[in-house]
């Protein structure tokens, strides 16, 4: 592979970044992005934590024109004496103070004019927080983009922001100026635990595989969270530090996330608290019932925002295409808070590492890792070797009753084969005995007789550490490993 100099740093043929941690497809996008010769206006979302800044920074280096990032909860005249000052820093000439956001974006222009012919790369962060009350920020930044930088070759204007509520109604629906004049959108998901594996040794933090499973398990992919992590102390320890010290750096997280993200957010929190009464998740009607939220667009709204911000998912009972749809969250450290955090009257800072043990923990770890499964669809999808086939996700439950007759994650294929997964978290290879093989034959049969299915059905097994040698294996069609997870 040939290795050549751009953007200030080492880049791979093709010039991906070589220093950011995976994001493999989002540098791809920004280099695009930056060569095309034609202006560009690409707006980066997704949730709070997950690296959005940094990746634009990292990314673009000393090549960026502009930078600016609002400052949520302050007066507008503040943001807009900061954004006067950053015009200053980066070589523009401020005379008198802007008295709008009108007056800002000209002084931006006058700085942007001062180098013709030069791709100029323009970072506003959290622009979201700079659209107060009266401030008519989005009138001004739709006067800047279509009167001049639309037209402007030069232009790659990046609009970043976490309030996704905000980005999707005042950017994406714009009816507007705004309107369809969006060229490029980037969501920004959380790490796979192959990113964290790299992340965590990118910062010599030891770690297992199995610990970087229930990892996470516990903070999902988020950079910010992973950054926390103090070399030297294990895993346990780090979960302690994190969540039950007095002084715990993530104790507030919970209320803090949904605020920065969502504009009035007790609908987005209601939904949440609900979901998460009920691992296996609830149909439309249920959140309604547990709820006692009202049955109009304001849920439609908030459930979308949810679903596109990896807090819950959507999914489906297998072939039911009407009334088949239910939710179940998603995200695994809003589980973990509600689950463990919230109501933690113990007043052990050592919880964690007192709780490995117990039979809460083990029932925890069950669904957690089936969600981190969940996540890691292509992942799985590869080791069958099925990741160009055309897949349906799905699960079903009986619907006679019959004891145990459920199966939590299906995987539909277009070649002829329906996957039924069995997922298990195990400190050891997993046997299967007689009873275990015994019960899998039977789901299996009843699976084929309710469903009325005419493909070929598989039993893969997705464990920790693989199957057991000794046993009843004969059942067994495929067998997915923690390890298949981070190739």
């Amino acid at each position: 592979m040939n290795i050549i100099i751009g953007f200030g740093r080492l880049m791979s043929e093709g010039g991906v970044i070589m220093s950011i941690i995976g994001r493999v497809e989002e540098k791809r996008q920004l280099e695009k992005y930056y060569r095309t010769g034609r202006p560009e206006l690409v707006i980066v979302y997704g949730r709070r934590r997950v690296g959005k800044t940094f990746l634009i920074k990292e990314f673009f280096n000393d090549k960026l024109t502009f930078y600016f990032s609002g400052i949520v909860g302050v007066p507008g005249q503040i943001n807009l004496l900061r954004f006067d000052k950053a015009v200053t820093e980066h070589g523009g000439d401020v005379k008198t103070p802007s008295k709008n956001w009108f007056d800002a974006f000209d002084k931006l222009k006058i700085l942007l004019k001062r180098s013709p012919g030069e791709r100029k790369v323009i970072f506003i962060d959290e622009m979201p927080w700079l659209d107060t009350g009266k401030s008519y920020f989005l009138s001004a930044f739709d006067d800047f983009w279509n009167t001049w930088a639309s037209s402007n070759p030069d232009i790659l204007f990046i609009g970043c922001g976490s309030a996704t509520s905000w980005i999707a109604k005042k950017i994406f629906r714009n009816k507007g100026g705004l309107h369809n004049r969006v060229t490029g959108r980037m969501y920004l998901a959380p790490f796979t635990i192959s990113e964290c594996e790299m992340f965590m040794k990118s910062r010599n933090i030891d770690i297992t595989r199995y610990q970087l499973a229930e990892c996470y398990m516990i903070f999902g992919g988020i950079p910010y969270y992973l950054s926390c992590f103090e070399r030297g102390l294990s895993f346990s320890q780090n979960v302690d530090k994190l969540c039950f010290f007095q002084n715990a750096p993530l104790k507030n997280e919970y209320d803090d996330l949904f605020i920065s993200l969502f504009n009035n957010p007790h609908r987005h929190i209601a939904i949440i608290e609900t979901l998460a009464k009920n691992n296996k998740g609830f149909n439309r009607n249920d959140i309604l019932r547990i709820s006692g939220l009202q049955s109009n667009g304001h849920l439609t709204t908030a459930l979308n925002e949810l679903e596109q911000c990896d807090f819950i998912e959507r999914t489906s009972c297998f072939n039911k295409k009407r009334n088949g749809v239910y939710y179940y969250l998603k995200d695994p450290f809003t589980l973990f808070y509600l689950r463990f955090m919230r109501n933690n009257d113990s007043q052990d800072e050592y919880f964690w590492t007192n709780y490995k043990d117990d039979g809460g923990h083990r029932a925890w770890s069950g669904y957690a890792f089936e969600r981190l499964c969940r996540m890691h669809i292509g992942q799985i999808k590869k080791k069958l070797g099925i990741f160009g086939v055309s897949t349906v996700i799905s699960s079903w439950r009986s619907k006679s009753g019959v004891p145990g007759a459920q199966i939590d994650l299906i995987i539909q294929r277009k070649d002829g084969v329906t996957n039924l997964c069995e997922i298990k978290y195990t400190l050891h290879p997993y046997e299967i005995t007689k009873s275990v093989a015994g019960d899998l034959e039977r789901r299996k049969m009843v699976f084929i007789e309710e469903t009325g299915t005419r493909q070929a059905i598989h039993i893969t097994m997705i464990t920790t550490y693989g199957i057991a040698e000794k046993g009843y294996t004969g059942l067994i069609n495929s067998e997915v490993k923690l390890d298949d997870f981070f190739k």
